[in-house]
């Protein structure tokens, strides 16, 4: 779906009759916020995937005396998971309260620095502390543009509006590391230029950010969205139509209030069982695809989860278009049917690679990339932003990426200490515990 017919959609029920602004100055606010709320998200990688790109050079370069081990960076990855769990949940309330504006540019500017530091200090004892400032900068990023996306767009057309944005993530996973590679290793020959490649993407971004952005509808003179079926705000009561003019809820009582809503914490239980699969593919996919293939190299061992990446870009358009065309804005059928699916595929993923066939392993990836990130982002994105509200989507999304934060932290360790069956095997169970968790949600929906 691209973006003309993004916005010849956006003049639909959100706009409250009788208002003086145009119709117009709305789509191009929505068609704005979209736009440079993915681009921030998306920027975000190049600073994520700096140190991962440079850990080859790290381990080969006979100057560093650091005396850094594979252990060590493991260790790192750990360490910046952490944190960016642990930013999870505080970010998201913090943005409910501040606004995006403050909260992800804070983050963009601070990763972008820490990152120069990184490449400046590849020493265990200060990329200890960078790697914890890393992964808070970075955790400001998810919920916060979340909650932007919420001010702008209803519940009723979120499924193929934030499906289509959260291919962010997918495609930044899939262009960072490539991108940084080629400017670091065969433009300039050194590592380091990996950590100050991203930075300057990363300043970039924030530049942007600040320019185009903003919070809500009414920053910018325009009405809140009406949600269907909502009262409309009384024009002559201005407080009615203009949410600043109530007080706002404090971080530390919107994570009260969310967490009393069973559903966003179910969908955060959920995606603590999904994340963990996801991540073990990202960081392990070349060993895990090395082992299975039959006279494979190490070239095709990095190339063929480029699978896994590229479905996932579609699956979150796919995923979202559905449950809003076929389910009517209920997200947990559509969660629901792809967790079956990876539950599957999952279970099934030693028998079916045991060939050692490339285009096998390729299918099999592409299945899982397909299912896995459906499910993702239906429950991380949509399902997290409709069931929080737009009042406390940060929150909401805060919180249930907070947990999936958690899991992905077993994602990076777990296949260090298992085998590849018995750690598929164990993703297939998770997988169906969560399915089994959403099920009993199927026709919920949430309020306006």
């Amino acid at each position: 779906m691209a973006l003309p017919t993004l916005g010849s959609s956006l003049l639909g029920p959100h706009r409250t009759p009788g208002s003086p602004a145009p119709a117009a100055t709305m789509a191009h606010w929505r068609i704005r916020i979209f736009a440079i709320t993915w681009i921030a998200y998306a920027g975000f990688y190049f600073t994520r995937q700096a140190f991962s790109v440079a850990k080859l050079g790290i381990l080969e370069d006979p100057l560093v005396d650091t005396a850094l081990t594979r252990t060590d960076l493991a260790n790192l990855d750990a360490i910046y998971l952490a944190a960016y769990a642990l930013g999870q949940f505080t970010w998201g309330s913090l943005s409910d309260r501040y606004g995006p504006r403050v909260v992800v540019a804070g983050g963009l500017a601070i990763s972008a620095v820490a990152t120069v530091f990184m490449g400046l200090l590849p020493a265990l004892v200060f990329l200890v502390p960078l790697m914890i400032v890393q992964g808070l900068a970075q955790s400001t990023g998810w919920s916060g543009l979340l909650g932007n996306m919420a001010q702008f767009f209803t519940i009723r057309e979120r499924g193929r509006i934030l499906g289509l944005w959260s291919t962010n993530y997918a495609f930044g996973g899939l262009a960072a590391a490539p991108i940084l590679g080629w400017i670091a290793y065969s433009v300039f020959d050194s590592w380091r230029v990996a950590f100050f490649a991203g930075a300057v993407v990363v300043g970039v971004v924030f530049v942007a950010f600040l320019v185009f952005q903003r919070n809500r509808p009414t920053d910018v003179g325009l009405p809140p969205i009406t949600e269907p079926g909502a009262a409309e705000p009384d024009a002559a009561e201005p407080d009615a139509a203009e949410p600043d003019a109530a007080p706002r809820a404090t971080p530390l009582e919107s994570v009260r209030a969310v967490l009393r809503d069973r559903m966003i914490v179910t969908l955060g239980l959920a995606y603590f069982l999904l994340k963990p699969a996801r991540y073990a593919i990202l960081l392990w996919g070349p060993v895990i695809v090395a082992e299975k293939l039959a006279n494979g190299n190490h070239l095709q061992a990095v190339v063929v989860p480029i699978a896994f990446g590229i479905a996932g870009v579609i699956a979150p358009i796919l995923l979202g278009r559905v449950s809003d065309r076929v389910f009517h804005a209920r997200r947990v059928p559509a969660s629901v049917l792809s967790l079956g699916v990876l539950v599957v595929v999952l279970a099934l993923f030693t028998p079916l690679t045991a060939t050692g066939n490339v285009w096998i392993m390729v299918g099999v990836l592409a299945v899982i990339g397909l299912s896995i990130y459906g499910a993702d982002a239906m429950i991380s994105c949509v399902a997290a932003v409709d069931f929080g509200t737009s009042e406390r989507a940060g929150t909401a999304t805060g919180i249930v990426n907070g947990c999936g934060s958690v899991g992905a932290i077993l994602g990076g360790l777990l296949p260090g200490y298992l085998g590849t069956t018995t750690l598929f095997y164990g993703f297939a169970v998770a997988a169906f515990v969560a399915m089994l968790l959403l099920a009993p949600h199927w026709n919920r929906m949430p309020r306006s």
